[in-house]
């Protein structure tokens, strides 16, 4: 055997020793667990997405008709933080072609489509190192070619230098906080009747109906349906009449019209079963409570919601 092939063997036979004495094995990265936890993440925020069935736009681009009033029940907003969110100093003056943000920019929504996962980082297997040729070394080869022990060569490194493989470090685990604009916690609504009184004309899409009548005598007392804060009481939403609008969390709201009399005030927080308004026929063809609940700003059948009509 020449020398530079002995060199070579002792490198191997170092390398093998090495590994072999310490119980480490190189470092390598299971591909297929790294994609399949990020194939999770995305079916979750995939999920979530989903079932938020949030439709509405990051804008809003003025038409002909439309006022800051209605563009924020539309779309299930405060309008007071509409305003805000553009700079409108007064919620009148609206231009038709005037883009709207309808969310503050850093609560902008990222589709599941554009979330991007880190590649996984792959490492190389450790690579054979040659050393200087020694007595001491050549004496090694041979102990390990004849199947002896192997040790340590004097004057020699031990072992290449390996990266160590440590795993990541974990961030510090918080405490949970509660958040009120989950699926969860705002699905969860309590929701009471609104008045008393017989249904007289249904929710119905198709006959563009966006809630339900409720008749009843004048000056009847109408009450909060469920906890919220009222975002709009005035006479601003044309074919609603002295109109209450209260929001419940970042996905509902709900609409009191027709009234005679109004008892609460825009900012004004609520509880459920408060009295809100007296009922009465303000741009109505009778005394009449007009009800409708809103998700995301789309009407929703009241019907699946109320206690009394489910019942």
């Amino acid at each position: 055997m020449n020398l530079n092939h002995r060199i070579a063997v002792l490198a191997v036979a170092l390398l093998v020793s090495a590994c072999a004495s310490d119980g480490r094995r190189a470092p390598v990265v299971e591909q297929g667990s790294t994609t399949s936890k990020a194939g999770k993440i995305q079916s979750a925020a995939g999920k979530k997405f989903a079932r938020e069935q949030d439709w509405r736009p990051q804008t809003h681009t003025v038409q002909k008709g439309d006022t800051l009033y209605s563009i924020a029940f539309n779309y299930g907003l405060d309008y007071h933080e509409l305003a805000q969110f553009n700079g409108i100093d007064d919620p009148n003056r609206i231009q038709v072609g005037q883009q709207l943000k309808l969310f503050p920019s850093a609560a902008a929504r990222v589709p599941v489509s554009e979330i991007k996962v880190a590649e996984p980082v792959i490492k190389d297997q450790p690579k054979v190192v040659k050393y200087a040729y020694t007595d001491a070394a050549a004496a090694q080869i041979d102990k390990v070619q004849s199947g002896a022990p192997s040790k340590p060569v004097e004057n020699a490194p031990a072992k290449p230098p390996v990266a160590e493989n440590k795993p990541p470090v974990k961030a510090e685990s918080k405490p949970a906080v509660a958040d009120s604009g989950s699926d969860d916690a705002d699905e969860n609504i309590d929701w009471g009747m609104p008045t008393q009184g017989k249904i007289i004309a249904d929710y119905s899409e198709a006959a563009n109906r966006k809630g339900i009548d409720i008749g009843g005598k004048q000056g009847q007392a109408i009450v909060a349906s469920a906890p919220g804060k009222v975002v709009y009481s005035g006479s601003g939403l044309r074919g609603y009449g002295k109109l209450i609008i209260i929001k419940h969390n970042s996905t509902y709201l709900s609409a009191y019209a027709h009234n005679d009399k109004v008892l609460v005030k825009e900012g004004q927080s609520v509880t459920r079963g408060q009295k809100i308004a007296e009922m009465g026929n303000s741009d109505a063809d009778r005394v009449k409570l007009h009800f409708e609940v809103r998700r995301y700003g789309k009407p929703v059948d009241p019907a699946k919601y109320l206690p009394a009509a489910k019942s």
